[in-house]
């Protein structure tokens, strides 16, 4: 497929573009879009045909020269995407239509907002959207998907993508945000009294109960390290929803070997035990909290391990958020803060698209009272 300035192609794995390619447009965008998370997810079978998360990344060229690429995969259900259309999928259904496949643009199992469409700097994506979306619409009516989805995108590329008539919706997260604190403590003391004696009282519970908590980064890191935090990962996935989790042993495995760098794991113990763990994955500008499991149950460790571990870390680093993963009203109360984040939507059926237009309408004031209502119960002192 092509225009007269720019070519398309719509390839299975991203195997088939040369690496070094592929990081010169990613640049200093977060770890997730780098070439050596996303080959992770397929070399390692986390994601696939098998897993419905097929690859069809678009790739843009100039002249042969490599100069956009999208994120894309061909999905057959709606799981590991955090934008909920359960609902949407159930309405095809009672209507004898097919939801799946659809075709989404997104991060696999990974809520984080971030640029999807990576572009040469010298390309304008306000100019080239049109013809791109050209493009994916073309794709969805050949392949025969019921819709395109953009998942987690800045504010201002889902206002480009909404005027081209992707309709948005909006959800909410929490995330922390570094406001130049010196140390842990001079966080808490942003807090109330109340909140900072809980805070406490709750890092305290881990230390009378006798776990020591220590954070490993880049190459103090290694395989040992990696197969106790997938044995805490898979045990966790197991005991919550009978399955080992989405990612496979593989996966971890590789990223330990090609993104150590950019990763951060934290792992408690009681004496010489290992018990829990999570895995943080990072640039200098944000942490994110990815995956935690336990092999114990200690009463606070989750919030040590996956919050104030995490606020520690950024504060030490000077990283500037932390997002800790999606939903979760508990967060609000140690210091994560309600923000929108952004997905759009194009439905291939008039009828059906019309509907989920009037249902984003009908939604977005709830969801805007929810951000105000979480907002109310943050607990920073100038909130009073």
């Amino acid at each position: 497929m092509e225009n007269s300035a720019f070519q398309f192609e719509f390839i299975q794995s991203i195997s088939k573009v040369n690496a070094a390619d592929w990081d010169r447009l990613a640049g200093d965008l977060p770890p997730f879009i780098s070439y050596a998370f996303l080959s992770a997810l397929e070399s390692s079978r986390s994601v696939g045909f098998e897993t419905g998360w097929q690859p069809q990344h678009l790739l843009i060229y100039q002249n042969e020269r490599l100069v956009g690429m999208l994120p894309l995969y061909s999905k057959t259900h709606s799981y590991g995407e955090y934008v909920f259309d359960f609902a949407w999928a159930n309405a095809y259904h009672q209507h004898g239509l097919a939801y799946y496949p659809k075709l989404v643009s997104a991060i696999p199992f990974t809520p984080v907002t971030s640029e999807r469409l990576i572009l040469d700097e010298r390309l304008s994506s306000e100019e080239l959207i049109p013809d791109i979306l050209q493009e994916l619409r073309l794709f969805v009516e050949e392949k025969g998907y019921s819709s395109l989805h953009c998942l987690f995108l800045p504010m201002e590329m889902s206002k480009t993508l909404e005027t081209n008539k992707l309709v948005q919706r909006r959800s909410v997260q929490f995330q922390w945000f570094n406001r130049e604190y010196s140390d842990f403590n001079a966080f808490l003391l942003s807090l109330t009294a109340r909140r900072r004696k809980s805070i406490r009282k709750e890092r305290q519970k881990v230390g009378n109960a006798n776990v020591q908590v220590s954070r490993i980064c880049g190459d103090q890191m290694n395989a040992e390290h990696m197969d106790f935090f997938y044995q805490c990962y898979r045990q966790t996935y197991l005991k919550r929803s009978g399955h080992e989790g989405y990612l496979t042993k593989a996966f971890f495995d590789q990223i330990l070997q090609n993104m150590a760098a950019n990763l951060m794991l934290v792992i408690a113990q009681i004496g010489q035990e290992p018990v829990a763990a999570a895995l943080y994955i990072y640039n200098k500008n944000q942490l994110c909290g990815r995956y935690w499991g336990a092999l114990r149950d200690v009463d606070g460790l989750h919030f040590e391990c996956c919050y104030y571990q995490g606020i520690e870390f950024c504060i030490e680093k000077n990283i500037a958020s932390f997002n800790p993963g999606t939903q979760g009203e508990h967060k609000i109360l140690r210091g994560f803060e309600p923000i929108y984040c952004y997905s759009n939507h194009w439905l291939k059926e008039p009828a059906f698209h019309h509907a989920i237009t009037k249902f984003v309408e009908q939604e977005s004031p709830e969801i805007t009272r929810y951000k105000e209502q979480a907002a109310e119960l943050l607990p920073f002192k100038q909130l009073d």
